[in-house]
């Protein structure tokens, strides 16, 4: 299937065009002429014009400053995002190591937007050009006014489950003390393309420890088909949307409940929204062993009666892949 990159295509200095492609079992950046790009496309979208290599799994171009392209990308770890700066005369990581960064460009000056573990909200940073360090130098902090989160700060633990090394978080109740008292266990995934739970920041994890206060230990866990990982990762759901991410959300479930002795495999339920509100239903549809409950929030019922731009990358067409879309459907 095609997967829409943010931000491409875009136009850099000298009439090269910005694009990205599957390439070595990674999401690339190609910088290049058209014909540099079309030289390569039958091999990998020109992927003979990659300016990154195939460790770094590109998300997302944020701006195109001349012949300088701004990006995100995560390396070895995918719950960190980094900004990265592509120049003709080299590859730049201009965040700090860790976190979920973002920003813009433009003049040759960058405003980093940075998340991390140790605060709920975003810190921000405007970066200018030195001949000195041509990526990018330190200027300006931005204070910020904002209203902190009336909820404990979450402490997550957060681990890779199982022979799939699914990332996996695991929060629990701010008063609890290990060996206290089981907890019942609560599921809060997305689970499905193009949405990650797991990431390297305090704040994608707030609502999260908000239901743990209420008594729950709460799992979040990104299995095959969310984004990060690479095209292999995220088109394990290639004609099967449901077993995948159901099978994954149980390994995570297992792994949590070896590492955590406190945590109640007799009580575990499941809430989502979208597709992890179709998750949820497909928990306790296909696997009343393990799950008891569920909250399934605008779920996805029959995938013969979605969007057609979303479902057929995933399906296929469903006159052609009938039992595929039963097979996929509550």
């Amino acid at each position: 299937w095609v997967d829409i990159v943010p931000g491409v295509p875009a136009r850099a200095g000298g009439g090269r065009i910005v694009w990205a492609a599957d390439s070595g079992g990674a999401k690339r950046l190609l910088v290049g002429t058209p014909a540099e790009l079309a030289a390569g496309a039958g091999g990998a979208g020109g992927a003979g014009a990659a300016v990154t290599p195939p460790a770094l799994q590109v998300r997302e171009i944020l701006s195109v400053d001349g012949d300088a392209v701004l990006f995100t990308a995560s390396a070895d770890d995918p719950t960190a995002i980094g900004l990265w700066l592509q120049r003709p005369e080299g590859l730049t990581e201009i965040s700090p190591p860790g976190g979920v960064h973002a920003g813009t460009r433009s003049g040759g000056t960058t405003v980093l937007t940075s998340r991390t573990m140790t605060q709920p909200g975003p810190s921000v940073r405007v970066l200018t050009d030195t001949p000195a360090h041509p990526a990018a130098a330190e200027a300006l902090q931005i204070a910020s006014l904002a209203e902190l989160p009336n909820v404990p700060a979450p402490h997550p633990d957060q681990f890779a489950a199982g022979a799939r090394e699914i990332r996996s978080t695991l929060l629990l109740p701010s008063w609890h003390e290990p060996g206290s008292g089981p907890l019942p266990v609560l599921l809060d995934p997305y689970g499905g393309p193009h949405a990650q739970r797991v990431l390297a920041a305090q704040g994608a994890f707030l609502t999260s420890q908000w239901l743990a206060e209420q008594g729950f230990a709460v799992l979040v866990a990104d299995g095959r088909g969310t984004p990060g990982r690479g095209p292999e990762w995220e088109r394990a759901v290639w004609h099967d949307l449901a077993t995948p991410a159901l099978e994954d959300q149980v390994e995570a479930l297992q792994a949590a409940a070896a590492r955590y002795p406190d945590l109640d495999t007799s009580r575990v339920a499941i809430r989502g929204w979208s597709f992890g509100g179709y998750l949820s239903a497909l928990a306790v549809l296909r696997r009343p062993d393990v799950f008891h409950a569920a909250v399934a929030g605008a779920p996805v019922t029959d995938w013969r009666l979605y969007d057609t731009h979303y479902t057929e990358r995933y399906l296929g067409l469903p006159d052609e892949q009938p039992q595929v879309y039963e097979q996929s459907s509550l």
